[in-house]
C-alpha cells in the first residue's frame, strides 16, 4: 500500500523497480508473521493451527495476554492479527485501539472472532478498528480465505510502501530522473494484480491503472467519481476519501459493492492512503482494491452447498428443520395454519438390493423432480437422508388443502420411472403433522409426522396418516367423495329435479328451476350442498353444469316436440362464471339439441357478478344475443343494489328465500320485500320469490304485486317424470306466455 507519495512539478514520479536488476519480489517483503491472541489455550491452539495452514512458510505467534502482543507488536509488527474479543484483562475494543495506536498499526489487517452474533459486539469492534470478523466455531475453508486474502492485500500493502521509500530516495537521489521513473510508476501500477485509481479533493478521478480503466473505460480518468462509479458505490466512495482528506490517515481495507458500466456487480476489497504534496498536505486519495468477486462467490457456494442435498439438490435436513421451526413460531403468533409431510419410499431397499446403489440413487432424483412439480408456490421440498423426503407446506386455508396436495404426490407414483430403460415402480407411506396444533416446535412436529407415518405404512403402505386420529376420519371421507365424483361425472350418475314457477296473475306454470342430484351407488340420492363446493375445488364445476345444461336442454327440446311449452332456469356456479368459455358452451349445447334458446334462463348470483371485470359482461351480453335470458338469484343475500343491478343485462331478479321465510311474522322483511318488487319493477325487472311455503305467504306476495313464486306451497322439486305428469300431462294448457320484458 501507498501511503507517502511526493509529486514533484506536474508529474506523479514512480520508483525505480528495476534499479538494482528486476522488480521487488514477495520475498522482499519477507516472511508473514501472524498474531493469534486467545486466553483459552484450546481456542488458541486450534487458531494457531488453522493460521499456520493458510500458506507455507508462515511465522504464527500465539499469545493469551493480549498485553503480551501488544509488547511483542512494538519490537516487530505482525501481518495479520486474528484475535478473541472476550477476554479477561483487556477486551478485543481495548486490544484493537491500543494496536492501531502503535508506529504503523493502522496498517495491520485484525480480524476479530467472537461467539457474539449480536451486532451491536459487530459494530464496536469495528468502530474500534477491526478489519473482518468472524463467528465462532469458525469455518476453516472461509478462515483461510479471508486470512489468505488479507496476507495478499498486505504483501501489496508493504510492496508498495517499499516502493515509495525507494521512490522518496531516488527523487532526492537524482531528480533529473523524473520522468523515467514517472513511466515506470506507471508501467509499475499497470502490472499490479489490484485495481488502483486515485481521486483529488473534487472527486475528480486524476490517475488509473490499466485493471481500473479495464473495468471503468480509458475514458473515465479527468470525470467525477460519480459519474463513472454507479449508484451507492459513488457515494461511499466520496464519504471514505473524504474521510482520508480530513485525518490524513489511511483507511483499513473494507469491503464494497461496485457496478462498472458493463453491469456486472463486483465485489472489491479496497485500502485507501493519502498522497502529500511537498508541503505535507494531503492532495490525492489513491485507493487499492482487489476484486474478491470470485472469493465472495465461492463462499456463498460453499455456505449453500452446507445445506443442500447432494444428489437430488434438494434443501437438506438441517435447512428444513431450520425453516420448520420458523414456521413453527410464525404460526404460533399469527394462528395461520401449515403441514409438515413425511414421505419413505416403499420397497425402496430391495430395488436397492436387486439393480444397485448407482439405480437407486437415479430413482430417487426422479422421485425428487416429480414430487417438485406437485408442490405449490411457497411449500419447501426436501430429502432427509436416505429414501426419507419430507414437504413444509405454508399459508394454508384448512386440512383439506393438505389432502389435496397429499393426493397429487400420491398420483404422481401412479406412473412408473422409467431408470435406464427399465419401468420400476415405487410408492410411498406419507405422514402427516399440522402446525401449530400437532406441536410448537421442529422436534415435536417431526416425530409426530414419523409416527404418522409409520403408523401409514403398518396400513399396507402406499398410503397416508395423519398424527390427529379425527383428521385422518375426515380426509379418508374427503378421498372417497372425490374419487366418488370423478367416477359419477365419467358414469353420468347425476339427475335432474324441476321445481316449477307459478305465475301469480296466471295461476299458471311459467317456468321451472332445474336442481340436480346425485344419485350415488350406495348413498342415494345426494343433495347439492354435499358436493358443489368439492365440485368447485377439484376444477371439476364445469364439467358438471355443461352435464346439467346437456340434459335440460334435451329434456326440454323433447317436451317441446310433444307440444308441451315450458320454461328452464338453470344455475351456473360463479367459479364457472369466472373462467372464460360459458359463453361458447351454451352456445355449443344449445346448438347440438337444437332447442329454443328463448326457452333458456341462465341463473347467476350476486357474488359472480358483483366484481364482474370487463371481459365478463361482455360474455353475459353475448349470452343475451343468443336469445338465453338471464336472471340474478339469491337478490338480498350480498352486497349489490339495484342500481347496480340495473347495469346488469338482467330480465328477472329472485328474492332470496330468507327474506320470504318471516314474510308473515317480520314487519322488516315484509317491507324489504314489497320495497324489491316496487323498485324492481320501476327498473322494468320481473320479479319471483323463492322458497315460499305457505298460502299467507302466498297471498302477500300476490299483493304487492310479485310476479312468480316458487317453493313447497306448489311442489319441491321432483324428477322429470313426475314435473310431466303433473304439471305438462295433467294440464295440457297453452303455452304460458311469462310477463313481457320490461325493457
Amino acid at each position: 500500500m501507498l501511503y507517502s507519495l511526493w509529486v514533484f512539478g506536474h508529474f506523479r514520479v514512480g520508483v525505480d523497480a528495476a534499479r538494482h536488476g528486476g522488480f521487488l519480489t514477495m520475498t522482499a517483503v519477507g516472511v508473514a508473521r501472524v498474531f493469534v491472541i486467545d486466553d483459552r489455550i484450546t481456542n488458541r491452539n486450534i487458531l494457531t493451527r488453522l493460521a499456520a495452514s493458510v500458506e507455507e512458510g508462515l511465522h504464527v505467534q500465539a499469545f493469551a495476554d493480549p498485553v503480551e502482543a501488544l509488547e511483542a507488536a512494538q519490537v516487530q509488527l505482525p501481518d495479520l492479527v486474528i484475535t478473541d474479543y472476550k477476554m479477561p484483562h483487556m477486551d478485543g475494543a481495548a486490544f484493537i485501539a491500543a494496536f492501531r495506536a502503535l508506529p504503523g498499526g493502522d496498517d495491520t489487517p485484525i480480524v476479530v472472532i467472537t461467539v457474539y452474533e449480536d451486532r451491536d459486539y459487530c459494530y464496536r469492534a469495528l468502530e474500534a478498528g477491526a478489519t473482518d470478523f468472524l463467528l465462532s466455531p469458525v469455518d476453516h475453508l472461509e478462515f483461510r480465505a479471508r486470512a489468505r486474502n488479507l496476507l495478499t492485500l498486505r504483501r501489496q500493502q508493504k510492496l508498495l510502501e517499499e516502493r515509495a521509500r525507494t521512490l522518496e530516495a531516488t527523487l532526492l537521489h537524482d531528480r533529473s530522473r523524473t520522468a523515467a521513473l514517472q513511466a515506470q510508476w506507471f508501467h509499475l501500477l499497470d502490472q499490479l494484480p489490484a485495481v488502483v485509481h486515485a481521486t483529488d479533493r473534487d472527486g475528480r478521478i486524476t490517475l488509473a491503472n490499466q485493471s481500473w480503466r479495464r473495468l471503468f473505460g480509458d475514458q473515465a480518468v479527468g470525470k467525477h467519481a460519480s459519474e463513472v462509479l454507479i449508484g451507492a458505490s459513488g457515494d461511499q466512495e466520496s464519504l471514505l476519501n473524504a474521510k482520508v482528506f480530513d485525518t490524513g490517515a489511511p483507511l483499513p481495507a473494507n469491503e464494497q459493492d461496485v457496478r462498472p458500466p458493463d453491469g456486472g456487480d463486483r465485489h472489491f476489497l479496497t485500502t485507501r492512503s493519502p498522497i502529500f504534496d511537498a508541503a505535507g498536505q494531503v492532495v490525492e486519495v489513491i485507493s487499492v482494491s482487489l476484486d474478491v468477486t470470485d472469493i465472495r462467490r465461492a463462499e456463498h457456494q460453499l455456505r449453500e452447498a452446507r445445506h443442500r442435498d447432494r444428489l437430488t439438490g434438494l434443501v437438506n435436513r438441517d435447512r428444513l428443520l431450520d425453516r420448520l421451526q420458523q414456521e413453527a413460531a410464525r404460526a404460533q403468533r399469527s394462528g395461520d395454519m401449515a403441514a409438515f409431510v413425511l414421505l419413505d419410499l416403499d420397497r425402496f431397499k430391495s430395488i436397492n438390493d436387486v439393480f444397485g446403489h448407482s439405480f437407486g440413487d437415479e430413482l430417487l432424483l426422479a422421485v425428487a423432480q416429480r414430487l417438485a412439480r406437485c408442490l405449490r408456490q411457497g411449500d419447501t421440498l426436501a430429502r432427509l437422508g436416505g429414501d426419507e423426503f419430507a414437504i413444509l407446506a405454508t399459508d394454508l386455508r384448512r386440512v383439506d388443502d393438505v389432502v389435496e396436495l397429499v393426493g397429487r404426490l400420491r398420483e404422481s407414483f401412479a406412473e412408473p420411472f422409467m431408470i435406464r430403460g427399465r419401468e420400476t415402480h415405487s410408492g410411498a407411506s406419507f405422514g402427516i403433522a399440522l402446525i401449530p396444533r400437532d406441536g410448537r416446535n421442529a422436534d415435536q412436529i417431526t416425530r409426530k409426522a414419523e409416527l404418522a407415518m409409520y403408523r401409514a405404512k403398518a396400513s399396507g403402505r402406499d398410503d397416508y396418516r395423519f398424527y390427529a386420529q379425527d383428521m385422518n376420519q375426515s380426509a379418508s371421507r374427503l378421498l372417497t367423495m372425490e374419487t366418488d365424483l370423478r367416477d359419477a361425472l365419467s358414469r353420468e350418475q347425476f339427475v335432474l329435479h324441476y321445481q316449477p314457477q307459478i305465475g301469480l296473475r296466471t295461476q299458471q306454470l311459467v317456468g321451472a328451476e332445474v336442481l340436480v342430484r346425485w344419485q350415488h351407488p350406495k348413498r342415494g340420492l345426494v343433495l347439492p350442498g354435499e358436493f358443489i363446493a368439492l365440485c368447485e375445488e377439484l376444477g371439476l364445476i364445469a364439467s358438471l353444469s355443461n352435464l346439467v345444461m346437456r340434459n335440460a336442454f334435451e329434456a326440454l327440446k323433447a317436451w317441446h316436440d310433444r307440444g308441451f311449452y315450458a320454461r328452464l332456469a338453470i344455475n351456473i356456479s360463479p367459479t364457472q362464471f369466472r373462467v372464460p368459455g360459458l359463453d361458447d358452451a351454451v352456445e355449443r349445447l344449445l346448438l347440438a339439441s337444437g332447442v329454443d334458446p328463448t326457452a333458456i334462463e341462465i341463473e347467476l348470483t350476486e357474488s359472480s357478478v358483483i366484481e364482474h371485470t370487463q371481459t365478463a359482461l361482455e360474455s353475459l351480453k353475448r349470452l343475451c344475443s343468443l336469445g338465453v335470458s338471464l336472471s340474478l338469484d339469491d337478490f338480498g343475500t350480498g352486497y349489490s343494489s339495484l342500481s347496480y343491478v340495473r347495469r346488469l343485462p338482467v330480465s328477472k331478479l329472485k328474492i332470496d328465500q330468507s327474506f320470504i321465510h318471516n314474510l308473515t311474522t317480520s314487519r322488516s322483511d315484509r317491507s324489504i320485500v314489497e320495497g324489491i318488487v316496487q323498485l324492481c319493477h320501476k327498473l322494468d325487472l320481473e320479479v319471483v320469490a323463492e322458497g315460499v311455503e305457505t298460502t299467507d305467504q302466498l297471498a302477500l306476495l300476490q299483493d304487492m304485486g310479485c310476479d312468480a313464486v316458487q317453493g313447497l306451497v306448489f311442489s319441491p322439486a321432483v324428477p322429470a317424470e313426475g314435473f310431466e305428469r303433473r304439471f305438462l300431462e295433467a294440464r295440457p294448457i297453452a303455452p304460458v306466455i311469462p310477463l313481457p320484458a320490461r325493457r
